[in-house]
């Protein structure tokens, strides 16, 4: 029982950790291809007039050139001639002190080898600290740095001394590169982040490695620069590409094979560099490793949608409640936790600087697909499938799979991607499956026999909704990728553990529903927290959605419709939602009357975010959205405000931190900094706009102004509150494009 079902079960056990290279190594010079100006503006600041003890960090993804950037630096022959003594050690994940502290010293040349074989800590610490106080101006190098007790421990040996001496470390983990940096007794502190390398400087250091001086013959320039892009910026997984190219006969049909079958030809060559990408995974905490290897599920170079991967985590039983925090809170967490580790890039960024999409390098999605293949956590199918290997998870990327091999037993709690004809699957037999994702099928097998069987069921994509929905009793997340507005079946409100649910193409509620509604009939009370997005065009509409009070999230369109008890034309209104706090709403115009108003005397007391689309508002009404206090997102767009106007007042927008203004018809803006206390960021696009008050420029919280296609007038008022504020502070960062 236990090998056919607890298949794929991470164990919290202790994994072998290697060290990438001995303490007492320093790595080789390398290129450092588009890290020139990473490596000016470091010195500068190592080689600064400044006293004060120095702590600088560089921060990066594993493979990203953090060691080769500090070697360049190491080697630099100004920062040789500055310093008075120079140290290089290695840290990596199992430190000890002693021989950290015997790595420097020997680097410094202070140590003989019968002391080296027996001086403890404490005697090698002391002699550490002597020497470093009395040698005048120093730089130690600390690379691969990953446990803030081992800076903790060994700072304790380093004195100040207020010479002008240095800190430099690098590490993959931003969290700890600050963390380290609170701990610090050093007076400056300064983090850098590594960034990917550009397609063209990817190209430049390709052609380095496998032409060495000479050039790229012209007819392998068209293949050689697809690979380069296909590296996705990660100097690691150029030398990886380019130790295949080098071996192979320079023809452009060889290079265009390894073009289109990159990944393969990585997976091949990259064992000798596996373990330094293990490193980032076995350092990981228990609970973000299943989150880590769960990246490999998805296809290749593919942004993932944010919403939809902590919808997968939550519904595999990834995440679990931390005190009073919900599970999408959590899980928001842990994918930030992935990201500061450097194993997860940000692919989109919502306009408010939320995330809305991210992805992995090619090179840890094959870290992720071994380390799961090892452990059973996971299986990425691309030719047929073998019913004896038990997987739980199976993700088929192919599309031409057989239906004769098809996913069978009872070990399958996971299955996504291209599958085989549904109508064919047995599902008796996969009666623990959690996740089904046919969202990229147009096969339809919501009619098959014996699909009552999948009660475990907590996550469905589909490309329509499944006549026999209600069957799914613990269904928590339904993604619908509808290309028109469906009808919802009735029988969806009535499931008891259906929590999110989302329709591309839109949604309303159906003909036998309204009809109900209208005679005044009552309807069972959902626990749906988020719709999006559903059509709201009567007063039957205004009823149905009454019974979903407990909705945290709801995304919809507004029509103006004839309130026959009131015997006038309005629009719905929301202020039953108690529990609202992101709201959405894109309003149609009217035929019927010229000016419908919006009535927002009512709007959900608790919104923390309000977007607003094809509005016409008063003034009255833009301080009714200003007066609401928990207020935090604030996105108007195509629409226009009385006369053109907006004036604000103090004592609005208490707790507001993102305005953003979209092709709203306003000429004229009246308000101080007082009135936005808060303000972090502010975006127009658009806009008509004259300038942007300059008294903006004085809210203190303010980091960013973004101005997209808007007039000149606007691009000029920005630049002037850029340069009326460098006075004062230089955190200010100031953005003007032509483009929306």
């Amino acid at each position: 029982m236990e090998k056919k079902y607890d298949a794929g079960l991470l164990k919290d056990e202790e994994y072998p950790r290697q060290q990438m290279l001995l303490q007492t190594q320093t790595p080789d010079k390398g290129d450092i291809v588009g890290l020139e100006d990473e490596v000016d503006k470091i010195k500068e600041r190592l080689l600064r007039d400044t006293k004060q003890l120095q702590f600088i960090s560089i921060f990066g993804m594993p493979g990203l050139g953090k060691t080769t950037l500090a070697k360049k630096l190491y080697d630099d022959p100004s920062i040789v001639r500055h310093f008075d003594k120079r140290a290089w050690c290695v840290v990596s994940q199992n430190y000890q002190i002693r021989n950290i502290l015997i790595d420097i010293l020997t680097s410094m040349d202070v140590l003989n080898e019968d002391a080296r074989k027996v001086a403890d800590e404490g005697t090698l610490g002391e002699a550490l600290h002597k020497c470093l106080l009395t040698s005048g101006r120093y730089i130690i190098f600390i690379d691969d740095l990953w446990n803030v007790d081992a800076w903790n421990q060994l700072q304790t040996y380093i004195p100040d001394g207020r010479k002008g001496s240095r800190i430099l470390f690098t590490t993959r983990d931003e969290d700890f590169a600050s963390e380290a940096s609170n701990f610090s007794k050093a007076s400056l502190m300064e983090n850098n982040a590594l960034k990917c390398l550009t397609d063209e400087e990817c190209w430049h250091l390709l052609q380095r490695k496998v032409f060495q001086q000479n050039s790229c013959p012209e007819n392998l320039i068209v293949a050689g620069k697809e690979i380069a892009r296909k590296c996705g910026g990660l100097p690691l997984a150029v030398v990886v590409i380019a130790a295949v190219l080098t071996n192979m006969e320079k023809e452009p049909k060889l290079w265009e094979d390894v073009a289109k079958r990159i990944s393969s030809h990585m997976a091949k060559e990259s064992n000798k560099y596996m373990n330094i990408l293990k490193h980032s995974y076995y350092s990981l905490p228990m609970h973000l490793k299943p989150c880590f290897l769960y990246f490999g599920i998805f296809e290749e170079e593919r942004e993932i949608e944010v919403r939809k991967l902590i919808s997968l985590w939550i519904a595999e039983g990834f995440i679990g409640k931390v005190e009073k925090n919900r599970r999408e809170t959590v899980a928001q967490m842990y994918l930030e936790h992935l990201i500061n580790r450097s194993l997860v890039q940000v692919a989109q960024r919502r306009r408010d600087g939320g995330l809305k999409t991210c992805r992995i390098h090619d090179l840890l999605r094959d870290m992720c697909l071994r380390i799961a293949k090892e452990h059973k956590f996971m299986k990425v199918i691309q030719n047929r499938l073998s019913i004896y290997e038990q997987y739980q998870r199976l993700s088929i990327h192919s599309r031409s799979i057989p239906s004769f091999s098809r996913p069978f037993g009872l070990h399958v709690r996971s299955l996504l991607g291209h599958l085989p004809d549904p109508s064919t699957f047995i599902f008796g037999n996969l009666k623990l499956l959690k996740v089904l994702d046919l969202s990229s099928m147009d096969y339809r097998f919501y009619n098959s026999t014996r699909v009552e069987h999948l009660v475990l069921l907590g996550f469905l994509a589909v490309s329509s909704i499944p006549s026999s929905i209600e069957k799914f009793e613990n269904l928590e997340f339904l993604f619908v990728d509808n290309s028109e507005i469906v009808e919802i079946p009735e029988n969806l409100f009535n499931m008891v553990k259906l929590r999110h649910v989302y329709f591309s193409g839109g949604a309303q509620f159906s003909k036998s529903w309204r009809e109900r509604a209208a005679k005044g009939e009552t309807f069972p009370k959902s626990i749906l927290q988020r719709i999006s997005y559903i059509s709201i065009d009567d007063e039957n509409d205004e009823k149905i959605l009454r019974y979903s009070p407990n909705l945290r999230k709801l995304k919809c369109t507004f029509a103006v419709f004839f309130d026959s008890s009131e015997n006038n034309y309005r629009y719905p209104i929301l202020n039953f939602l108690s529990q609202l706090e992101s709201l959405s709403i894109y309003l149609r115009r009217s035929y019927v009357i010229d000016n419908p108003c919006l009535d927002l005397t009512d709007l959900p007391s608790k919104l923390i975010r309000l977007t607003l689309s094809n509005f016409n508002l008063s003034l009255e009404q833009m301080k009714m959205i200003g007066n609401l206090l928990d207020l935090e997102v604030l996105k108007l767009r195509d629409g226009t405000i009385e006369r053109k106007r907006w004036d604000t007042s103090e004592g609005e927008f208490k707790e507001l931190k993102f305005l953003e203004l979209d092709e709203v018809q306003i000429e004229q803006w009246n308000t101080s900094s007082d009135h936005f206390p808060k303000l972090e960021r502010l975006v127009l696009r658009s806009c008509q706009l004259l300038e942007i008050p300059s008294d903006i420029g004085f809210c203190d919280h303010l980091l960013k102004i973004e101005v997209h296609g808007c007039e000149e007038s606007v691009e000029l008022s920005t630049l002037k509150i850029k340069e009326e504020q460098e006075d004062y502070r230089d955190d200010l960062e100031v953005i003007i494009s032509h483009s929306r």
